[in-house]
C-alpha cells in the first residue's frame, strides 16, 4: 500500500540481509531491527555498538497486530486459523518500542495517526505523547495476550478463565463507612447508560455508597426510560417510584411513597427538570440527583440549594445497559447475565379474574419489585388513569410474611392516612383506605411458600396479586386466594435481588 502511494519503502529483508521465512512467521526478529528500536540514543555503549554493527535507529514503530480477536469472534473459526493469527513479531516490536519510549514513538491504534502526523509537521513528537503511546501499547499487548490466554485455555486446557480490565482509578471520599477507603475504576470504552459515564456538574465528590445507590436508582428508572418517571432510592431500595403526566407530578408522587425514607435519598429522572420541578425539593434534603440534563435556571437553583448536593448529568436513552453483572466475593467472582424482562407468562390462576385494565399497574409493581432487595413485596396504585406510584414496599426481609404484614401493608396504610388528612374525602378514614387498597396491585419477587402471605394481604384489603408461582404449595395458595376472593396471577419469572 505504501509503495502504491509513491512512498519510499525499505523492506525488512533489505535491512536484515535475511529473507522472511516460514511463510512470514519470522522476519522482524533480528538484531538490526530490534537494535534500531532499543538503542538508547544518549548511551555511548549503545551508540558505539549500533555504529559498529551498522544498525540504523528506528524512531517510530507503527504496528497493527494480527487480528486474533476478530478471528476467534467467528464461531466457525478453527483452532489452526486462530493459531496463525497469533502475532509474534508484532508484540515484540511494540514491547521494544514502548520500553524505549523516550526515544521511540510506538503507535498501536490507527486513531492516533492523525495526532502524530500533526506533531511530525512541527518536527518533533513530544515526550508526553510518547509516554501516552507507550502506556497504550503495553495495555494493547496485555489485552492481546489475555485474549490468547482465554481462548487457548478453553481450547487446549478445557479451562474457562475470566480476565477483567478497569482503568482511570480514582480515590473516593470514603467507603461504605467513614473508616474504610475506596476507589472507583471505570470499564474501558463502556457504552450505554452507566453511572461510569455520568458527568458531575456540582457537589462533593462521590462516595462508595453514592455509586451503589446511584446504580440502583438508574436501573429502576431504565425500566421506564421511554416515559416520564422518577425513582427515589435509599440504601439501594426504591422508597419511591412513579410515572406522571409531568416530571414534577412524577417527582412528588415518588417522594410521597415514603417521605421519611426519602430524606437523604438519591433521585433519578427520565427527563430534564425545569425550575418548577426542582423547586419541589426546597427544604427537602437529598444526596444526589441524576438527570439527562438540566434547564439552566433549574441547575442554578440546585447549586444554590446546597454546595454539597451532587448533581450528575447522564443521558439514559443512549444504548442498552451492559449485558453482564459482576459481584466479587472473597477469593472469587460471580458473573451473571443482566436481569432482563418482567414475566415469562401471564397466567390468572384463581376464580376471581385479573382485570386486563390492571395489567399495566401490575407491570409497574413488578418492575419496582424487581429492583427491591429480597425478600421483596411492593404495593402499587394507579393514582390517575395511566399513571402509577409505589404506595409502599417491604424490602430485604428474611421472610415474606414480615415483608407484607409488618412493612408493606403497614406503610401503605400509614401513607394513606396522611393522604386522607390532605384530601379530606367525604368518607370515613377506614373506607378511604379500604377503597384504595382494594384497587392496588401487590407484587412479590418470588413465590409464596405458604398461604399466610395471601391471608395477611387480604386482611389489608389487597385483592390483586402477582407472583412468579412455582411453590410446592401453589394449590394451597390458590385455594386460599379463591376462598378470600383474591385474584392471583403467576408470571413464571422470579426477581431475587441480593
Amino acid at each position: 500500500m505504501l509503495k502504491k502511494a509513491g512512498i519510499k519503502v525499505t523492506d525488512v529483508s533489505d535491512v536484515t540481509g535475511f529473507p522472511e521465512i516460514m511463510e512470514g512467521r519470522v522476519k522482524t526478529l533480528h538484531p538490526k531491527i530490534h537494535g534500531g528500536i532499543l538503542a538508547v540514543r544518549d548511551n555511548p555503549v549503545h551508540v558505539n555498538e549500533a555504529s559498529k554493527h551498522g544498525i540504523g535507529y528506528i524512531d517510530i514503530v507503527a504496528v497493527k497486530l494480527y487480528p486474533f480477536e476478530k478471528t476467534i469472534a467467528d464461531k466457525n473459526a478453527t483452532l489452526d486459523e486462530a493459531i496463525e493469527n497469533i502475532d509474534i513479531g508484532g508484540p515484540a516490536l511494540v514491547r521494544a518500542a514502548a520500553k524505549n519510549y523516550r526515544h521511540v514513538a510506538v503507535i498501536t491504534d490507527p486513531e492516533d495517526y492523525s495526532d502524530i502526523l500533526k506533531e511530525l509537521e512541527t518536527g518533533v513528537i513530544s515526550l508526553k505523547s510518547k509516554e501516552r503511546l507507550a502506556v497504550k501499547a503495553f495495555r494493547r499487548i496485555a489485552d492481546y495476550d489475555c485474549a490468547i490466554d482465554t481462548y487457548l485455555s478453553q481450547r487446549l486446557a478445557n479451562e474457562d478463565i475470566l480476565r477483567l480490565l478497569f482503568v482511570e482509578g480514582r480515590t473516593l471520599r470514603y467507603g461504605e463507612n467513614w473508616h474504610q477507603t475506596a476507589k472507583f475504576y471505570k470499564e474501558p470504552d463502556v457504552a450505554g447508560p452507566s453511572i461510569a459515564n455520568a458527568r458531575q456538574l456540582h457537589g462533593k465528590a462521590l462516595s462508595y455508597n453514592n455509586y451503589v445507590d446511584a446504580e440502583s436508582a438508574l436501573n429502576i428508572t431504565l425500566e421506564y426510560r421511554d416515559e416520564i418517571a422518577v425513582a427515589v432510592v435509599k440504601h439501594t431500595n426504591p422508597c419511591g417510584f412513579a410515572t406522571g403526566k409531568t416530571l414534577i407530578e412524577a417527582l412528588s408522587r415518588a417522594w410521597d411513597g415514603d417521605p421519611v425514607s426519602s430524606f437523604g435519598s438519591i433521585i433519578c429522572m427520565t427527563r430534564r427538570p425545569d425550575l418548577a420541578t426542582v423547586e419541589f425539593l426546597k427544604g427537602r434534603f437529598v444526596e444526589l440527583i441524576i438527570s439527562p440534563g438540566f434547564d439552566d435556571d433549574a441547575l442554578d437553583f440546585l447549586k444554590n440549594k446546597s454546595k454539597d448536593l451532587r448533581i450528575l448529568e447522564l443521558p439514559i436513552d443512549n444504548g442498552e445497559p451492559i449485558p453482564n453483572t459482576y459481584h466479587y466475593i472473597s477469593g472469587g467472582m460471580l458473573v451473571q447475565s443482566r436481569n432482563i424482562g418482567l414475566y415469562e407468562k401471564w397466567h390468572a390462576v384463581t376464580q376471581a379474574p385479573f382485570p386486563e385494565e390492571k395489567r399495566k399497574l401490575a407491570e409497574f409493581a413488578i418492575a419496582a419489585c424487581k429492583h427491591t432487595k429480597s425478600n421483596a413485596v411492593v404495593i402499587a396504585r394507579e393514582y390517575e388513569p395511566g399513571f402509577f406510584q409505589i404506595l409502599a414496599i417491604g424490602a430485604g426481609q428474611p421472610n415474606r410474611v414480615d415483608a407484607i404484614k409488618k412493612l408493606a401493608a403497614t406503610k401503605a396504610v400509614d401513607n394513606l392516612k396522611l393522604l386522607y388528612e390532605l384530601e379530606k374525602p367525604g368518607v370515613s378514614e377506614d373506607e378511604f383506605i379500604r377503597n384504595i387498597m382494594s384497587e392496588c396491585v401487590m407484587a412479590s419477587d418470588a413465590f409464596f411458600p405458604f398461604d399466610d402471605s395471601i391471608v395477611h394481604s387480604a386482611e389489608s384489603h389487597i385483592r390483586y396479586i402477582v407472583s412468579p408461582g412455582g411453590s410446592i404449595r401453589d394449590k394451597e395458595v390458590i385455594a386460599t386466594a379463591d376462598r378470600l376472593g383474591v385474584s392471583l396471577v403467576f408470571t413464571g419469572m422470579r426477581h431475587f435481588l441480593h
